[in-house]
């Protein structure tokens, strides 16, 4: 398992919109387990996609259970993953590992309906909300290049420096 290197805004492959997973062998299983390094050691990282760090095809870790309270599937390595309904919207802060500095407010679904592979290419569904829901829409907009700052509410009042 190794560190990874996360892109910061703005590096053009964050820009990027990832490819389809087909091989659901050995390097897919390292890719996630680099991915949970990565995302661990970064502050407070409760997701991360596999473009985040150089790599253009649709992974993403989510695990949002260090949070109190906060109903959720535990960790979760989705490939492929394909939200299918969305319900309802909320306005919440979001900060992200490629945009150190700043946080901001962008609107969400309060609930989903999710279909993902697992590493194994097992299809699997999933119903979130919340928090979880949230964690999961963010890292799926980086599977189409999408950055927090793209769904700003407002760049002029939305967008906030990073508390320390």
């Amino acid at each position: 398992m190794a560190i990874l290197d996360v892109l910061t805004y703005p590096d053009p492959l964050l820009k990027q919109v990832a490819a389809p997973v087909t091989e659901f062998d050995s390097s897919l299983a390292r890719l996630a387990e680099d991915l949970e390094q990565t995302m661990r050691a970064g502050p407070g990282g409760v997701g991360i996609a596999a473009p985040q760090v150089g790599v253009l095809l649709r992974v993403v870790i989510v695990d949002v259970s260090s949070r109190p309270g906060i109903p959720n599937h535990g960790r979760l390595v989705l490939v492929n993953p394909e939200i299918q309904r969305w319900k309802g919207m909320v306005k919440g802060r979001e900060g992200c590992l490629s945009v150190p500095d700043f946080i901001g407010t962008v609107i969400r679904a309060e609930h989903i309906t999710l279909q993902a592979q697992d590493i194994h290419g097992g299809t699997q569904q999933y119903q979130m909300q919340g928090y979880e829901a949230r964690a999961v829409q963010h890292e799926v907009d980086h599977l189409d290049g999408l950055l927090f700052l793209d769904r700003l509410v407002s760049r002029h009042h939305d967008l906030k420096p990073r508390q320390s």
